[in-house]
């Protein structure tokens, strides 16, 4: 029923519908159709292809942004400390970096403070920040945020750049001076900065809901914008792509850096400027596998859909229960609920990854361990079973890398 959508999303803006479900698509329809007063699914789907509008909305249903304040401090230590570095060679000229996607705006304005920090002077850099959906766009140029916008215990940065007004907390002017929002598709040239013009790319946690030959397009674009010896900054369960692409490893700690000139030598460790946020130990549902990890045992079940029996309670101990006793559409139900209850988690996708390779889509299971170990990349027994899958799928050098973190992981825990 959503094929000719999943087609449309594909073409209009490179996503690919399994790194997501169709059910979530098949909902953000739903919801476009009752506001456009439409019955008929093919009369909708006629609508998104011949309104841009249309299609603009239908993109901003379907984008969902989850992000906040500092969200990741070892790319924003490594950002500055590598600017730094290339200060000299600048010339005097203003210095210029991209944030794609910026979502509503929190990583963008996070570039900004972590420069401010730093030392650099408002005029001294500008920071371009581009996203497919208008209204996380429109959110960002409102630049007014709650709570749910700040988050761990290190908040001194929020009493630095922070302005308190009616409905939450706005950056001060000279950050928000510093960002130039905007919005576009990173596979439409003309939304994007000219040239070669940028030293730092913030593309983090896009290129996971693309498909292998869309990131290869994807990278060419970044690739095309960087200036040379400019910096990439991706998500952590996107590090084996670059290198494919014309792109050398930075190996700066958690940073996910790569460098466009090859043979970029490594930069020293930077020092972080904020002190760094408290990370409370994960809670791991699923034990770790010993030597190579086993996929649960699929098992003949109807869709989720067709399950019948109440959630009892959203808890990820039941859901492994219900899994352990082979009711995988009832554990996915279970692992869902729980997400929409308690918000996106490390083990939640863990968890939903295990049941969706037990059921056999691949895909869906690569999706959700990409997805845990964007919110926790340590969390080892996604490391271990993601790289199981991309080995089953070919992908040896992907799976190389997951293991050779795992590995270092290893070598740091003296185990």
């Amino acid at each position: 029923m959503t094929a000719g959508i999943e087609s449309l999303l594909k073409e209009a803006i490179g996503l690919d519908a399994a790194t997501i479900g169709s059910a979530a698509i098949a909902r953000a329809v739903r919801a476009r159709q009752a506001a456009c007063r439409l019955d008929d699914p093919a009369a909708y789907a006629a609508l998104a292809r011949e309104s841009p509008a249309e299609l603009q909305e239908l993109v901003d249903a379907v984008v969902v942004p989850e992000t906040w304040f500092f969200r990741d401090r070892g790319a924003l230590d490594a950002m500055v400390q590598i600017l730094r570095s290339r200060a000299q060679g600048a010339g005097g000229r203003k210095l210029r970096l991209l944030s794609l996607p910026c979502s509503t705006g929190e990583e963008p304005y996070s570039m900004a403070m972590a420069l401010l920090d730093a030392g650099y002077a408002p005029d001294h850099f500008i920071i371009d920040a581009i996203d497919v959906s208008s209204r996380s766009v429109a959110l960002a140029q409102r630049a007014i945020y709650g709570r749910n916008a700040f988050r761990g215990a290190d908040l001194h940065f929020r009493d630095r750049h922070f302005e308190a007004v009616e409905g939450g907390f706005r950056p001060v002017e000279a950050v928000r001076r510093s960002v130039r929002f905007s919005r576009g598709n990173m596979f439409d040239a003309g939304s994007l900065p000219g040239g070669l013009s940028q030293d730092v790319i913030f593309c983090r946690n896009l290129l996971i809901y693309f498909d292998r030959p869309t990131q290869g397009a994807a990278l060419q674009v970044l690739h095309r914008l960087l200036l040379p010896g400019g910096f990439l900054f991706l998500g952590p369960s996107e590090t084996a792509l670059p290198p494919r692409q014309d792109f050398t490893w930075a190996k700066l700690p958690m940073a996910f850096a790569f460098c466009k000139a090859a043979g970029a030598a490594a930069l020293p460790q930077a020092k972080a400027f904020p002190p760094p946020v408290p990370k409370p130990r994960p809670f791991r549902p699923v034990p770790a596998p010993a030597g190579v990890p086993q996929p649960l045992r699929p098992t003949e079940a109807p869709h989720p859909a067709e399950v019948e029996r109440p959630i009892r309670r959203a808890s990820l101990g039941e859901a492994q229960r219900l899994a352990d006793e082979g009711h995988l559409p009832e554990a996915v139900l279970h692992c869902e609920a729980h997400i929409r209850e308690n918000g996106p988690s490390a083990d939640a996708f863990h968890l939903l990854g295990l049941l969706r390779e037990a059921a056999g889509s691949r895909p869906e299971a690569i999706a959700n361990h990409r997805k845990a170990l964007y919110l926790d990349p340590h969390h080892q027994e996604t490391l271990a079973h993601l790289a199981l899958l991309l080995d089953q799928q070919g992908d040896r050098a992907g799976a190389k890398m997951l293991r050779d973190r795992l590995q270092r992981m290893a070598r740091r825990s003296g185990s």
